[in-house]
C-alpha cells in the first residue's frame, strides 16, 4: 500500500493546531491531530447538504446560498449540479490554504468548480458574515467542523449558540433554510434550533451516501415565513 505523504499544513486562526494536508496515490486526507476531517472518498453526507436544502427552496427565483467551509468542495460540486444558472453561491474559508490547496494539489478534486460563474470565494470568518447580513440568503450550509461542537476550533461554538441561530435566521430570506452537517447526533442542539423558531427536520445519512460508511447527520431548519 502507498505510504501516506504530508503535502502542507496551515494553522488556524486563533488555534493551537494545524490543519495538515496529506496524499496517498490519487485519495486526499485534511486532518487536525489525530482526527481526520475529510477523505476525497468519502462525499455522500456533504453532498446531501447540498442536496437536500435545495429540494427545500427549488422553486425560488435567483437564489442565493452561502456554504460555510470550503473543504474538499463536496458540498459546492452538489450545489451546483442543481441550482439554476441564475444562482449565485458564496462560500466562506477562513484558512487561506485550504483555497490554495483546491487551486493547486488537489486541483483534480475540484475540477474546475471554482470557477464556475455561480461562484465567489469568501477568505473570512462566515460567523462574521452571517452577522453582517440581512435577509439575503436563501440557504446557509454550515459545514465547519464536525458537528455543532467546535472540535476545529473553538469559537466556531458561536455559530451553534441561541445568538448564532438567531444571527443566522436574521440573515435568511423569509422560509430561508439554515443546513448543518454533523458527524454525529446532538439533542440540545435540536432543541436550540426549535427554541429560536425554526422549524427542524434531523436527517441520517451515510458518509459514503448509498454505498454506506459511517453514519452523519444533518439537521435542515427552515426559517418562518413571517419573521418575527
Amino acid at each position: 500500500m502507498l505510504p501516506w505523504i504530508e503535502l502542507d499544513s496551515a494553522a488556524i486562526p486563533g488555534e493551537q493546531g494545524n490543519l495538515r494536508l496529506k496524499q496517498r496515490g490519487q485519495e486526499f486526507s485534511i486532518m487536525l491531530g489525530s482526527n481526520e476531517l475529510m477523505n476525497s472518498r468519502l462525499s455522500g453526507s456533504e453532498e446531501a447538504l447540498a442536496t437536500r436544502s435545495f429540494d427545500l427552496f427549488k422553486d425560488r427565483r435567483r437564489p442565493t446560498m452561502l456554504i460555510g467551509g470550503l473543504g474538499m468542495g463536496f458540498t459546492l460540486r452538489a450545489a451546483l449540479g442543481v441550482l439554476p444558472e441564475d444562482a449565485a453561491i458564496v462560500v466562506a474559508e477562513l484558512i487561506p490554504a485550504v483555497v490554495a490547496w483546491a487551486r493547486g494539489p488537489m486541483a483534480s478534486v475540484f475540477n474546475g468548480c471554482l470557477d464556475d460563474p455561480r461562484v465567489a470565494i469568501h477568505e473570512g470568518d462566515v460567523a462574521e458574515l452571517i452577522s453582517s447580513s440581512k435577509r439575503k440568503f436563501d440557504a446557509i450550509l454550515l459545514d465547519v467542523d464536525n458537528g455543532p461542537d467546535g472540535l476545529t476550533r473553538r469559537s466556531n461554538d458561536q455559530l451553534y449558540s441561541f445568538n448564532g441561530l438567531r444571527a443566522a435566521k436574521n440573515a435568511l430570506r423569509p422560509g430561508g433554510i439554515l443546513a448543518v452537517w454533523s458527524s454525529g447526533p446532538d439533542e440540545s442542539f435540536t432543541r436550540r434550533l426549535r427554541d429560536c423558531g425554526f422549524a427542524v427536520d434531523v436527517v441520517n445519512t451515510r458518509a459514503n451516501g448509498k454505498r454506506g460508511g459511517a453514519r452523519h447527520v444533518i439537521w435542515l431548519a427552515k426559517a418562518p415565513h413571517h419573521p418575527a
